[in-house]
C-alpha cells in the first residue's frame, strides 16, 4: 500500500477564502490550496482591498463584513470560482469594479447569475458579449429578497448567491429551477455554518438570512477530485493506493468517485480520516452505464481508463462538461481516438469500448484535467505525451512530481 499526500482543495479553498473576507475578524486557513486559480482568488482579494497573508501552509484573511469599498480592476485569471465569485462579493460593497479574465474564462458562461443579481438590484454591465466577462459592477450593497435562478450549467451560480445571502441587508430566498453538481453546494452550506450563517433549504428552495459572518481557524481538506487520479490508478495497474484526510465526513461530493470505481469492480475501503482503492480481485474493471451529473469533474477521469474495462463504459448525464476550461466531452472523446480506441458520443454522453491504446500526443486544450486524467491512461501505455503539460498550475502545479513519484513506488 502507498500513501499519497494530496494538495488542498480547490474548491473548498476558495469558498473559505470568500468566507473569510466577508467574516467579521481575521481568519486562518489551514493547508490550502496553492495553485494559479486559488493564487488568483487571494490576488483578487488584494486588488478589493482586503488584507491577505500567504505562508506556505497557512493563510491569514482579514474579513471586511461591509464588502470592499472604492474602486478596482481585477483580473480573474482561468479561475471560475474567482471570476464569479469576486463580483458578487463586490457587489455587496460600494463602488465600482471591473472583471476580466482570460480567454479561456471568457468563453465560459456567466448570464445566469448575472441576471439574478440584475433581478436583485446589482447594477452591472457586460463590456463585449452579453453574459460574459468582461464585467463591470457599479455596487452600493444588496437588499436582498426573492430571486430565481437557473443552476442547470453550473452550481457556482447557486454558490456565489448563497455566499451573498447573509451580507443582504433583508437576506435571500433563492428558488431554483435546475442544479447540476448538486454536492458542491452542500460543500457551500456546510461551510457557511461554519462561519457562523444561518441557511435553510427546503427542496429547491433556499433561505439565508441576513447576519454575515464570523472568522475561523479553517483546515482545508485534501482535494477529492485531484485524488482521484490516484485512485483511478490503483484501479487500472492493480496497486493500492491510499489518501489520508479524505473519509465519512468528507465535505467534497467528488469522493463517490470511489464508488464507482467499486461498483466496476475495484476494492475500495472508506474509513473515518482516510480511503483505500486497490485494482479488482479479477485483474480488470467491468462495463457499465456511470451518471456522473453530481461528480462531473471526474468524468474525464473515468473516461481515460475506460478502455482498461471488460466491456464498454458509458458515462451519462453531463452536459455541463461542455462548457468547463474545453468541451470535456469532445475533448476526451477527440484524445481516445487518437490513441486508437472506439469512442461514441452525444449531447450528455459518451461511451468508450475496450481497447489497446497505442501512444500518442495529448490535446490539452489547456485543461488540467484533460492532461490528469490521461497521465493514468499513460501508466498502461508509455509513451503518452502533452501539448500543454504545465496547465496542471491550475491545480496542482507538482502533479507531474507527486505522479511520477506514486508510479515509481513499490507497494
Amino acid at each position: 500500500m502507498t500513501v499519497v499526500e494530496v494538495p488542498g482543495s480547490k474548491s473548498v479553498t476558495a469558498r473559505a477564502l470568500f468566507l473569510a473576507a466577508a467574516a467579521e475578524g481575521t481568519t486562518t486557513l489551514l493547508r490550502p490550496l496553492a495553485s494559479d486559480d486559488t493564487e488568483g482568488f487571494a490576488e483578487g482579494l488584494l486588488k478589493l482591498g482586503y488584507r491577505v497573508e500567504r505562508e506556505e501552509r497557512e493563510w491569514r484573511i482579514e474579513g471586511r463584513p461591509q464588502g470592499p469599498a472604492g474602486d478596482a480592476e481585477v483580473y480573474c485569471r482561468d479561475g471560475a470560482t474567482t471570476a464569479r465569485f469576486l463580483p458578487v462579493l463586490a457587489a455587496a460593497g460600494r463602488g465600482s469594479y471591473r472583471f476580466d479574465a482570460s480567454a479561456q474564462m471568457r468563453r465560459r458562461p456567466l448570464g445566469p447569475l448575472t441576471a439574478a443579481l440584475r433581478d436583485l438590484g446589482v447594477r452591472l454591465h457586460h463590456e463585449e458579449q452579453e453574459g460574459h466577462h468582461p464585467l463591470r459592477i457599479d455596487a452600493d450593497g444588496v437588499a436582498g429578497g426573492e430571486v430565481t435562478l437557473d443552476a442547470g450549467l453550473s452550481s457556482q451560480y447557486l454558490t456565489a448567491l448563497l455566499l451573498l445571502g447573509p451580507l443582504t441587508r433583508d437576506g435571500l430566498r433563492i428558488t431554483v429551477t435546475d442544479l447540476v453538481s448538486a454536492p458542491y453546494v452542500e460543500i457551500t452550506l456546510a461551510m457557511m455554518r461554519s462561519f457562523g450563517a444561518a441557511v435553510e433549504r427546503d427542496g429547491n428552495v433556499f433561505t439565508v438570512p441576513a447576519g454575515g459572518y464570523r472568522a475561523a481557524a479553517y483546515p482545508v481538506e485534501p482535494d477529492a477530485s485531484t485524488a482521484s487520479y490516484f485512485f483511478a490508478a490503483a484501479a487500472v495497474t492493480g496497486r493500492e493506493v491510499t489518501v489520508p484526510g479524505l473519509g465519512r465526513g468528507a465535505l467534497q461530493g467528488d469522493l463517490r468517485f470511489v464508488e464507482v470505481l467499486e461498483r466496476l469492480g475495484a476494492r475500495v475501503s472508506v474509513e473515518a480520516d482516510r480511503v483505500t482503492v486497490a485494482g479488482p480481485a479479477g485483474g480488470m474493471l467491468s462495463g457499465g452505464t456511470v451518471n456522473m451529473r453530481d461528480i462531473s469533474d471526474t468524468m474525464p477521469t473515468l473516461a481515460a481508463i475506460a478502455p482498461f474495462a471488460a466491456g464498454p463504459i458509458r458515462i451519462v448525464d453531463v452536459y455541463n462538461t461542455r462548457i468547463k476550461e474545453c468541451d470535456r466531452l469532445d475533448a476526451c472523446a477527440q484524445n481516445l481516438r487518437r490513441l486508437g480506441v472506439d469512442v461514441a458520443t452525444g449531447r450528455d454522453w459518451i461511451e468508450i469500448r475496450p481497447g489497446n491504446p497505442a501512444p500518442a500526443e495529448i490535446a490539452t486544450h489547456g485543461d488540467h484535467r484533460i492532461v490528469m486524467s490521461f497521465a493514468v491512461t499513460g501508466l498502461r501505455t508509455p509513451g503518452i505525451t502533452f501539448d500543454d503539460p504545465g496547465c496542471v498550475r491550475k491545480t496542482f502545479p507538482d502533479f507531474h512530481q507527486a505522479f511520477a513519484a506514486w508510479a515509481a513506488t513499490e507497494d
